[in-house]
């Protein structure tokens, strides 16, 4: 019986890295090894499975149709090779061992400086890596075993996975002195200048949010999506150039500290977003999850 010669896991993160990134350098570099090394991992990969998966030129890495394929099968191999070692943490220690967390741009800079400081305190054989990236990015990164599990805003289809909500975080409309009344009355759609709503990019799902929590169709029309950041459509406002909507949780974490922004709720039925951790379903570390969603609760 001839004997039958298996790629090793590291041949395949290899070919995975290189596929992500598109890059033999960028993907030696996410592998922590030299750029000869990586070549020569894939090269004896393809020699072991006698087909070419990478078709090399000066400028251009192209995969071959079975590359492609390979690839993607590649991955769900090292996933569950991860499974393994999760598996064996769950049955140890809680929250102990290495964790990736994707987490999207405008839940991170305001709730993660509240939570790091319990869960390094409570839970110090955790190594919680971080990611920070838009809703549609971070549950890619999730399906495709590049994220454990995600931090991010509901409603979102972020596929099959498994969800714990952790809390409700209202949505207040931010307007620059004198534009809209005093006083903290919540604030009507309606009372909302279409031309003067200034929101951020495409990508951003809380502009869904807030344009779904207003639902006035101009509002679609006529915003303006041009903030990178919420810090940075906050300093907009601040120099009078429109008005805009930021979660509760953003005020808490003090974004409008110094300045002469006003902020009131947004009235409504449903004038909020709710603040959920994700992971795929089935998962060995649930258990982790379940506990660290726990955590993430009480920091409302």
């Amino acid at each position: 019986m001839a004997q039958t010669y298996l790629p090793t896991l590291k041949q395949l993160q290899y070919l995975i890295a290189l596929k992500d990134h598109g890059h033999f350098g960028r993907a030696a570099e996410s592998c922590f090894v030299t750029q000869s090394t990586l070549s020569a991992g894939i090269r004896e990969l393809e020699m072991l499975i006698g087909v070419t998966l990478v078709e090399r030129t000066r400028r251009v890495v192209r995969f071959t149709p079975l590359g492609e394929r390979i690839a993607g099968k590649a991955r769900k191999v090292l996933r569950e090779a991860e499974e393994l070692g999760d598996m064996a943490r769950a049955a140890g220690r809680p929250l102990s061992g290495e964790m990736r967390m994707s987490v999207i741009p405008t839940i991170a800079p305001f709730l993660l400086p509240r939570i790091l400081p319990r869960l390094r305190a409570d839970y110090p054989d955790l190594k919680l890596f971080l990611r920070e990236e838009p809703s549609a990015a971070a549950c890619d990164s999730l399906h495709n075993g590049r994220a454990d599990c995600v931090l991010l805003a509901l409603p979102y289809a972020c596929g099959e996975v498994a969800t714990r909500p952790l809390f409700d975080d209202r949505l207040f409309v931010a307007f620059p002195e004198g534009e809209m009344g005093a006083g903290t009355a919540p604030v009507s759609a309606n009372e909302i200048d279409e031309t003067r709503l200034l929101l951020l990019e495409d990508g951003h799902c809380l502009k869904e949010h807030a344009l779904a929590a207003c639902n006035r169709p101009e509002l679609r029309a006529e915003a303006q999506m041009l903030g990178t950041s919420l810090h940075t459509i906050v300093q907009m406002v601040d120099n009078g150039l429109g008005v805009t909507m930021l979660p509760e949780m953003a005020l808490k974490a003090g974004i409008l500290d110094h300045t002469a922004i006003h902020a009131r709720p947004l009235a409504g039925e449903h004038p909020l977003r709710t603040i959920a951790l994700a992971w795929r379903r089935a998962s060995p570390r649930e258990r982790d999850f379940l506990l660290l969603a726990e955590v993430l609760a009480e920091a409302e």
